[in-house]
C-alpha cells in the first residue's frame, strides 16, 4: 500500500515540475533578449526511474520516477526577418525562442493526463485499503 502511494506521489511531483517548466516555456515564447544575452531557450524535463536499493546496495525495483535534470532544448532558434527591430542582425533577422506553442500545449495535455492518472491510482489504493479494513472488521 505505502509503495503504491509513494510511486504515485513521485509521479505527481514529477508531473507538477513538468507543468511548471511548460508554463515557463509558454510565458517566454516571445522573449528575444534574456539576461544571458540572446533569446530564451526552451527547457525540457528529464525523468528517470527511482529505484529501491536492497541490502547489497544494488537497485532492485522501481520506486517511481524522479526529475533528474532540466535541460535546454538544443534545437535552433526561430529566425524572423524584421529589419526595423532593434535586435535585428546585419541581414535584418531577429532570433526568436525555439518554443513552439503547439508542442508545448501537447506536452501540457500529456502532463495533465499523467497527473490525473496518478491521482486515480492514489484514489484506487485508498479505496482498496478501506475495503481491506472493512473485511478485517
Amino acid at each position: 500500500m505505502n509503495s503504491s502511494l509513494r510511486i504515485s506521489a513521485s509521479g505527481l511531483t514529477a508531473q507538477r515540475i513538468r507543468l511548471d517548466v511548460i508554463a515557463n516555456n509558454l510565458a517566454n515564447a516571445e522573449t528575444v533578449q534574456t539576461a544571458e544575452g540572446g533569446p530564451y531557450r526552451r527547457q525540457m524535463v528529464v525523468f528517470a526511474a527511482r529505484g529501491a536499493t536492497d541490502a547489497t546496495g544494488m537497485t532492485s525495483t522501481s520506486e517511481g520516477v524522479e526529475v533528474v535534470d532540466i535541460v535546454p532544448d538544443p534545437s535552433p532558434f526561430r529566425t524572423v526577418y524584421q529589419p526595423g527591430h532593434p535586435l535585428a542582425d546585419a541581414n535584418g533577422n531577429v532570433r526568436y525562442p525555439n518554443v513552439n506553442p503547439i508542442i508545448e500545449m501537447v506536452d501540457l495535455m500529456s502532463a495533465t493526463r499523467a497527473y490525473e492518472a496518478n491521482v486515480a491510482a492514489i484514489n484506487a489504493a485508498k479505496s482498496m485499503s478501506a475495503k481491506a479494513l472493512d473485511i478485517l472488521r
